[in-house]
């Protein structure tokens, strides 16, 4: 079981955007410290909900920070990027770390910061399928080039040259058919419960397992011409693809404690945080019950004491076979409080979790 530090690089009210992106390096630094595998770095625009609008460029002053911990972006909004600049970015991370970087994607939402950045609804609604497989394209070759409806340009040279696999957030059964017609792993929101979870996990396999490749199913567009040629490239066999899925994760000494903690903190950056996402179109927002979002938050996933944070990742991982969680640490809205969840998740659940794991690889019942 591989266990992960999600860091939304929360704006909490009164706290400066400046400090709460040291402080999230500084839960880096201390996931890494406590054992966890990796660290995974939001990337917002324009809202107090996250105040990190490069994920790439915090997880690059992170890695430097860090000598053994892997950095993710979750995710680097590809629907307002060029997909060769993030590209060579990820090339950047990867090859100066020496592996230690995973580049998330995601389409992102009809907001503002399409207008901002110049890229539009049209490639938003209809592009992203073209963003991605260039983004595969510039990641997978020595040159790339383009010649579709969003991006065309001659043949060049990428410098460096990466070999890596984009992590895709999904939300939607058309997301999931893009991401398993691509043989690309998923990164599943904290939003969704186990049974949603594992709808998807199921639609993507029945979609890995069609006998036409880029077939369409749930309407997803067919794999470029690109893609299968990089599918029969011999220098590139890709591992079979390792979701991970998102959840919070806060522990106290009782989970009555863990609870009341996070009722009465995460509804003070939820309200004003959610009211940023700004549609660029005038549509409409479903609102959003923001205390019985905690409280179904609190319910499903690894909030509580030590054996009830165990309890809930194991459960995930036998309902869902996932053996990949991040778990959001910034819950209760301050740094020291953070730091604390990431040390006590790291030593009286972590161990657990791992432990129990050796024991059932070694066929022995847990104690």
């Amino acid at each position: 079981m591989r266990i992960g530090v999600f860091l939304v690089a929360a704006g909490f009210p009164g706290r400066e955007p400046g400090q709460v992106l040291r402080d999230t390096v500084e839960a880096v630094v201390a996931a890494e410290r406590a054992g966890f595998d990796d660290a995974w770095i939001a990337e917002h625009h324009f809202m107090s909900y996250g105040v990190c609008p490069s994920a790439a460029t915090l997880a690059g002053v992170a890695l430097g920070r860090t000598t053994r911990i892997g950095l993710g972006t979750a995710v680097s909004v590809l629907s307002t990027r060029h997909p060769v600049d993030l590209a060579e970015q990820a090339a950047i991370l990867d090859r100066v770390s020496e592996g230690r970087f995973t580049l998330g994607v995601g389409r992102g939402g009809p907001w503002v910061d399409l207008e901002v950045f110049g890229t539009g609804l049209e490639r938003f609604e209809r592009g992203f399928p073209e963003s991605l497989d260039l983004l595969c394209e510039a990641l997978s070759k020595d040159t790339v080039s383009a010649d579709g409806e969003f991006f065309g340009f001659r043949k060049v040279p990428m410098v460096p040259a990466a070999r890596l696999r984009p992590v895709v957030a999904c939300t939607s059964p058309r997301t999931v058919a893009l991401a398993a017609e691509r043989g690309l792993p998923m990164l599943l929101g904290m939003h969704i419960g186990d049974e949603d979870k594992a709808a998807l996990l199921r639609g993507y396999e029945e979609v890995a397992a069609a006998p036409v490749p880029g077939a369409r199913a749930n309407g997803a567009p067919r794999v470029s011409a690109s893609s299968r040629d990089r599918d029969r490239d011999a220098s590139f066999r890709p591992a079979p693809p390792r979701h991970v899925a998102a959840a919070v994760g806060h522990v106290a000494d009782t989970t009555e404690q863990a609870v009341r903690e996070l009722r009465e903190a995460m509804p003070r950056w939820l309200e004003p945080g959610l009211a940023g996402y700004v549609p660029v179109d005038g549509r409409s927002r479903p609102a959003r019950d923001v205390p019985g979002y905690v409280d179904f938050l609190c319910r499903t996933h690894p909030v509580g004491s030590p054996g009830r944070c165990v309890e809930m990742i194991e459960r995930t991982a036998a309902a869902t076979g996932l053996r990949h969680l991040i778990l959001l640490v910034e819950g209760a809205g301050d740094r020291a409080r953070t730091l604390e969840n990431i040390g006590r998740l790291g030593a009286e659940v972590l161990p657990r979790i791992r432990g129990r794991a050796r024991q059932a690889r070694a066929g022995t019942t847990p104690g």
